[in-house]
């Protein structure tokens, strides 16, 4: 999961769902309620960590904290050559593919509710990827509604977190530029992490109710709109696209940002076999991650 929330376009969401701890990691994050107050102001630690799955809670931020702080570092170098994007790009594109049909078959029943929750999940993936990028911000509000609106797209399977920062213009600031320079020691980047923090909190605390909820009450429908979010971010993650860049003027300094994307066809040449490769790789770790996650599954029944 910390791996897809750094790579722009792929959910952290999706791995999660098809991995079979969705439900319980929106459950979990549910749990931080009124009784979960209560047990901490009554000093009642054991109980509270039950009451809140702190166990698998752990090991997933674990996981993830390792994942953003070591890929940051990668990313760095790898999103500077065009020909490393793409296959990066690829395997991801694979990935994600793979995942359709993993969540496609998660819901029970194919309504008109369904179709219609299907066709509008899809439309607004569509939609973001062919949405023009904001301009870099580093102001409180600004980083507040970042962290707010990354988290609440890592949570939703098929809206990428990362994708939704490049969008408003603070991808690199927020994933690269702080990341990197918190590693480095330097405790600035703070000014820029605590905000977005405080916002991926507030807004992961909503979410998982809403959620939640909608899990319960329209379980198909919700299912449905996610298959549709996942099939749609494909055109996001699609590796063949070149940066349409604009130049500005920033006081004394000429800076540059991303506003769009030239999506194209690829030809078939020695990149091109290279990037399916890593494409297929893709599929296969996905199938791989789904077939795990059914056998924990059937463990546990």
């Amino acid at each position: 999961m910390g791996v897809a929330n750094v790579i722009p376009g792929v959910s952290g969401g999706t791995i999660a769902f098809v991995t079979g701890i969705y439900e319980r990691l929106i459950n979990a994050i549910k749990s931080f309620d009124g009784t979960a107050l209560k047990l901490a102001l009554g000093r009642n630690f054991r109980e509270l960590w039950k009451y809140i799955d702190g166990n698998f809670l752990l090991a997933l931020m674990l996981g993830v904290i390792v994942s953003v702080v070591s890929l940051a570092k990668v990313l760095e170098v790898v999103l500077q050559d065009d020909v490393y994007k793409i296959y990066v790009s690829a395997l991801f594109f694979g990935l994600i593919f793979a995942s359709v049909w993993s969540v496609y078959k998660m819901v029970k029943k194919w309504s008109s509710g369904a179709i219609i929750g299907l066709l509008i999940g899809c439309a607004i993936a569509v939609g973001l990827a062919f949405m023009p990028q904001a301009q870099e911000s580093k102001s409180i509000g600004y980083l507040l509604i970042c962290g707010v609106v990354a988290m609440c797209s890592m949570i939703i399977p098929g809206v990428s977190g990362s994708f939704v920062l490049l969008l408003m213009g603070n991808y690199k600031l927020i994933m690269v530029d702080s990341v990197n320079a918190l590693r480095r020691g330097e405790m600035d980047a703070l000014s820029v992490l605590i905000p977005v923090g405080i916002g991926a909190v507030a807004g992961m605390a909503i979410l998982s109710r809403v959620l939640s909820w909608l899990f319960k009450r329209f379980h198909d429908i919700a299912v449905a709109s996610i298959t549709g979010f996942v099939a749609g971010s494909l055109v996001t993650i699609w590796p063949w696209k070149k940066e349409v860049v604009e130049t500005f003027t920033s006081g004394d300094k000429i800076k540059e940002k991303v506003i769009d994307y030239d999506r194209y066809m690829p030809t078939m040449d020695h990149q091109f076999w290279v990037a399916l490769g890593f494409a297929v790789i893709g599929v296969v770790l996905m199938v791989a991650v789904e077939i795990m996650g059914s056998k924990k599954e059937k463990v546990k029944a």
